[in-house]
């Protein structure tokens, strides 16, 4: 007696609730098998599923597996319940179906009742293959006019209204005939006035912890009735929502490259809205290309100008940059911890005395007093204890192997060495260090 041997894969998508479940699928194949063959049993079939992967490509664990068994098993069929199930592109299914035919596997596809054991049906296969492909693509321009549309209605699509602004609910005809329900905004005055602040003080000050400060003097508080964090402030000062849609802001974005489709002549008066800016489709939804991203005037009124907007971008990015390098000149910026809530210590300049610095609670930094009431401890002082204290002087020169292999180290003396090589040192030593009031703790390993 001569067994068969059969493998069925199924896939649904989770972006779409239409189509055939893959239960369905598998008990169609199962159905298919039964009929077209005879003394078939249960133990001759094998089954692979992917819940929740789209036909882009063929990059699924359980499709991935199902070949490597094909390769090792060499079963007689593979089935699927129709030719999307596997792939949308044609080069994924040309190697697919190459690859079987090496290894003389027919696949069947039982809606469309292609088989590859046969000419024909190989030669119908590969066409259906390209006209699946289209229709991949097809769909996906088809989402990008849609955005194009809403973006040149200035239709906002939901999600967290920014910070001065509140939605209103409305609705559209689409061009399919489908009704689709937008939101549009509209300023909420005492909000869209704190946000000015915001953003003139920061002009002003060049400076996200002095922004902060000032709101918390002035007692301006976030939807939550909570003092705003320096996150929530960067947040609100990047937002390009509150930006104009004129001529400078055109310019600004175009330059760098964004799908940037209003014109600067005709949405005076008129704030910036962004689509298309994540990616839903994967996991994290991360930021998509710049190109990929629309730029559209929105129906709302701004709160800055572009010039000013764009001039504010530039001062972040720069002292982001110098941020970034200074962290590397303080020697427990980000290592030590808080004693009282467990937060890390950065250091933070006097302002009036700019050449000083203390460690400061990120708890504190973040949202003041009230969440933790950690004195500040006097930067430079504190570094010189806790090098003292570990006596940094003897430290060896191999401990820097890793950090200047080119250059000379003298074991002698402890100046000789940068604040980011001192820094890389009590990493790799992995020292916990606590301040708490008065007091230093150094936990060694």
């Amino acid at each position: 007696m001569v067994f068969i041997v059969f493998y069925i894969y199924g896939r649904k998508s989770i972006y779409t609730g239409k189509g055939e479940s893959i239960e369905n699928q598998i008990d169609m194949c199962k159905k298919y098998i039964f009929e077209k063959f005879a003394d078939v049993s249960n133990e001759n079939i094998h089954i692979y599923e992917d819940e929740g992967f789209s036909a882009k490509d063929t990059n699924r664990p359980n499709f991935k597996r199902m070949m490597r068994d094909i390769k090792i098993n060499r079963p007689d069929f593979l089935l699927c319940y129709r030719l999307d199930r596997i792939s949308r592109c044609v080069s994924d299914f040309s190697l697919l179906v190459e690859e079987l035919n090496r290894i003389n596997v027919a696949f069947v596809c039982i809606k469309e009742e292609f088989d590859t054991s046969k000419p024909m049906g190989k030669a119908m296969m590969y066409i259906a293959s390209v006209f699946a492909q289209l229709e991949r693509e097809t769909i996906a321009e088809r989402v990008k006019d849609n955005m194009l549309l809403l973006a040149k209605k200035g239709i906002w699509l939901g999600g967290n209204t920014p910070y001065g602004y509140t939605s209103i609910k409305e609705k559209t005809i689409m061009p399919d005939g489908k009704t689709k329900a937008f939101y549009e905004l509209s300023e909420r005055i005492e909000e869209s006035r704190i946000v000015k602040v915001i953003y003139d003080n920061f002009f002003k000050f060049k400076n996200i912890n002095q922004v902060k400060d000032f709101l918390i003097t002035c007692n301006h508080k976030n939807r939550n009735d909570k003092y705003f964090s320096n996150t929530q402030i960067k947040s609100i000062l990047q937002n390009p929502v509150y930006c104009a849609a004129d001529f400078a802001s055109h310019e600004h974005f175009k330059r760098l490259g964004f799908d940037v489709c209003f014109d600067p002549t005709k949405s005076q008066g008129c704030g910036i809205l962004s689509y298309n800016k994540r990616d839903y489709r994967k996991t994290g939804a991360p930021k998509r290309k710049t190109d990929e991203i629309i730029i559209a005037s929105g129906n709302h009124k701004p709160i800055i100008y572009g010039k000013k907007w764009i001039h504010i971008q530039k001062i972040l990015t720069e002292s982001s940059r110098k941020r970034n390098i200074k962290e590397k000149t303080y020697l427990l910026s980000g290592i030590a911890f808080c004693e009282k809530c467990g937060s890390k210590m950065f250091a933070k300049k006097r302002y009036n005395d700019p050449e000083k610095f203390d460690y400061i609670c990120n708890k504190k930094l973040l949202y003041g007093k009230d969440a933790c009431n950690m004195a500040n401890f006097c930067g430079l002082e504190t570094d010189e204890a806790v090098l003292s204290a570990l006596n940094f002087i003897k430290i060896k020169a191999s401990m820097l192997s890793d950090i200047s292999s080119r250059r000379c180290i003298d074991e002698n003396s402890r100046f000789f060495l940068t604040t980011e090589d001192k820094k890389r040192i009590l990493k790799r030593l992995n020292i916990k260090i606590m301040l708490c009031d008065d007091k230093i703790n150094i936990f060694l390993p």
